[in-house]
């Protein structure tokens, strides 16, 4: 497909997430294609573009990538994001994973049973705390709450970044935090009881 990349995708943030940051990163501009339906859903399905039948997809290079961090991968290296040599690749994959294993619980957090939700919460707390934030501390060599404020610079001054700037701006292509509306819908979508 040439020109502009296109995303599959329902309308929130998701897997799809750090996928539009990075291509707002790399000032990349893209499509987005909603799934708006089970049926948009199925169709993608069988007409041989979701290679496990799930989304996130993007469309670029002629290519239907599947799989967020494939996807992730591709456009870093494409955009010259992924690291100088093999090492650097390797440590940013670490760490990417790391967060993606972070993300994950923020993601179904929105579908946890409200009497679970308390508990989930402070897994997320609890796994953050020891786990996560340990892992920083090693890289940035600053304690906890040094490394907590190195990472918020580190946010500002991403957020900072022309590209980055436009893409957080009220009216972008960044998508609002899920809603209990939007959350019923993609259970629709989803066939998620």
């Amino acid at each position: 497909m040439a020109g502009k990349p296109r995303l599959h995708y329902y309308n929130g943030r998701g897997r799809m997430d750090s996928i539009h940051w990075l291509l707002a990163a790399a000032g990349v501009e893209f499509e987005e294609k909603f799934i708006e339906t089970p049926e948009d859903l199925e169709k993608l399905s069988n007409d041989g573009s979701l290679m496990f039948q799930q989304v996130p997809m993007v469309e670029i290079d002629g290519m239907k990538l599947v799989q967020s961090r494939a996807i992730i991968n591709y456009i870093a290296s494409k955009y010259n994001l992924y690291g100088r040599d093999i090492k650097e690749k390797a440590l940013i994959d670490m760490y990417a994973e790391g967060m993606a294993d972070l993300n994950e619980m923020f993601i179904l957090l929105p579908l946890s049973s409200p009497d679970k939700k308390d508990a989930e919460i402070n897994l997320i707390i609890q796994r953050a705390t020891n786990r996560y934030f340990p892992a920083f501390e090693k890289v940035s060599g600053l304690c906890r709450s040094l490394c907590f404020c190195a990472l918020q610079a580190l946010k500002t001054r991403i957020s900072n970044l022309p590209t980055v700037k436009k893409f957080l701006q009220p009216g972008s292509t960044r998508k609002p935090p899920i809603d209990d509306k939007t959350l019923e819908k993609l259970k629709k979508i989803f066939k998620i009881p």
